[in-house]
């Protein structure tokens, strides 16, 4: 593959650049029409890598790629899944290049969407395109790349449960997550769940001086700085009722086991630029962000932010509210008990409104499994040391919906790293991790079921 790379690089990077100029961001309608054309390049890629029915399906939202190369019924199915959508660039003034020219400085691709997750997708197709062209693709392949999971899948589990049939695989391939280091590699046998809400709290019926009414109207954003505050008690517990109900305390061995991660707590503060680290009392920072459930307020806004100063008490104070849930917790009843809470605690003096936004559970995976072991194989042989099993912070809820639609695992081999910022400005993706993508995606098709059949 070494070989393969050095040969196509220039050709790789024009077809990953051309994926990066597309603006393909889901959560703005004015990027719909980037959205098309972003899917329509996927196929167009797909086909020349070698898949053999390469197609843009609408959905009820933004379209799906779907394509497949069959090779026999006696071999395992592989499922590619990713995603071609993107996070908005704002604050567009942070970012060095523009997000959508991509650029190699210091050994990195930067641009929106390098790592996160055009960059790793394309590893799949490159690791696919090689083992087309050199004859040693041994598997059944399918892929299936969407354009919504920056807004929580909306439209994907209804299409897949309508596409079953075609979907069906022995396991469902991803890179779209993190590893620990490059030194260190690792594989998420785990992610958060996710309840995303929005709320609005409401006074008077317009603005008003606060000269005139401050002291004797209630102030919409005090009300809901003060709510907000009491969400989490002194030892950073959720206090909405019922919230940890099905939370499943991991025993002590578990710990230990996810304790054998490196982590280096200094390190991890000197990277952010934060004095001290903050989080639920007698978890660790690995256990906060990847076996712990945890609440935070995503953006708040309300009254007068523009230039100068105006002094009202604004008539409607808003926020957007996002809860990681653990294994076991299901989104929906975590969104139920958030809204009946936050209204209980709302005074008489405002009126309180919860709208859900989108969510989705968490999911483990055996670590037992042939395609684990594949994919633990492929990698210890490409960065020289056995990739340690760990348990992802963030969530993609979709990977739970086809795990319940399809019957089968997801498997997250995730290449990128922490100094990539995505979501932030200057998203990037180290050169190294892309080739080393690439080796090792090739090398798990290799071993995944080797020398057995279906």
């Amino acid at each position: 593959m070494k070989e393969y790379i050095e040969k196509n690089r220039d050709r790789f990077f024009e077809e990953l650049f051309s994926l990066l100029r597309i603006p393909s961001v889901s959560s703005k309608e004015e990027h719909r029409p980037d959205m098309q054309r972003c899917a329509e390049r996927l196929a167009e890629l797909l086909e020349e890598a070698g898949a053999e029915d390469a197609a843009v399906y609408p959905t009820g939202g933004h379209p799906v790629v779907f394509a497949s190369r069959y090779f026999s019924d006696d071999v395992p199915t592989v499922l590619v899944y990713g995603h071609y959508d993107v996070q908005p660039v704002d604050p567009v003034e942070l970012w060095k290049s523009d997000p959508f020219e991509p650029e190699i400085r210091d050994g990195a691709i930067y641009a929106r969407g390098a790592n996160d997750d055009k960059g790793q997708l394309f590893m799949h197709l490159k690791a696919f395109e090689y083992l087309v062209a050199t004859g040693r693709l041994r598997h059944n392949v399918k892929f299936i790349f969407e354009g919504e999971e920056e807004i929580g899948s909306p439209s994907l589990a209804a299409w897949a449960a309508e596409h079953r049939d075609m979907l069906s695989a022995d396991v469902i391939l991803v890179s779209d997550t993190t590893m620990i280091s490059e030194s260190v590699p690792s594989i998420n046998c785990g992610m958060r769940g996710l309840s995303y809400v929005e709320v609005k709290v409401t006074g008077p019926d317009k603005d008003l001086h606060s000269g005139h009414y401050g002291g004797a109207v209630a102030n919409p954003i005090n009300i809901l700085c003060d709510m907000i505050s009491s969400l989490i008690d002194r030892d950073g517990r959720i206090t909405v009722s019922g919230f940890y109900d099905d939370v499943v305390e991991l025993s002590e061995e578990d710990r230990a086991q996810l304790a054998r991660a490196p982590f280096d707590l200094q390190e991890y503060k000197d990277f952010l630029k934060i004095r001290d680290v903050k989080g639920e009392t007698g978890y660790s920072t690995l256990e906060r962000t990847g076996i712990r459930p945890c609440l935070d307020v995503n953006g708040i806004w309300g009254g007068y932010t523009g230039e100068g100063a105006k002094t009202v008490i604004p008539s409607t104070a808003h926020a957007k509210i996002s809860m990681r849930l653990v294994p076991n917790q299901d989104s929906d009843t975590v969104t139920r008990l958030f809204e009946k809470h936050f209204k209980s605690i709302a005074p008489d003096c405002v009126k309180v409104e919860v709208t859900p936004c989108h969510g989705g559970n968490g999911f483990l995976i055996p670590i037992s499994s042939d395609a684990y072991r594949a994919a633990s194989r492929a990698m210890a042989e490409v960065y020289g040391v056995e990739p340690v099993p760990s348990r992802g912070g963030g969530s993609i809820p979709i990977l739970a919906d086809l795990q319940r639609i399809l019957g089968i695992d997801p498997l997250l081999m995730g290449f990128g790293l922490e100094r990539d910022t995505i979501h932030s400005p200057n998203e990037s993706y180290l050169l190294s991790q892309l080739y080393a993508g690439m080796e090792s995606i090739a090398l798990f098709y290799r071993y995944y079921g080797e020398g057995k059949s279906r």
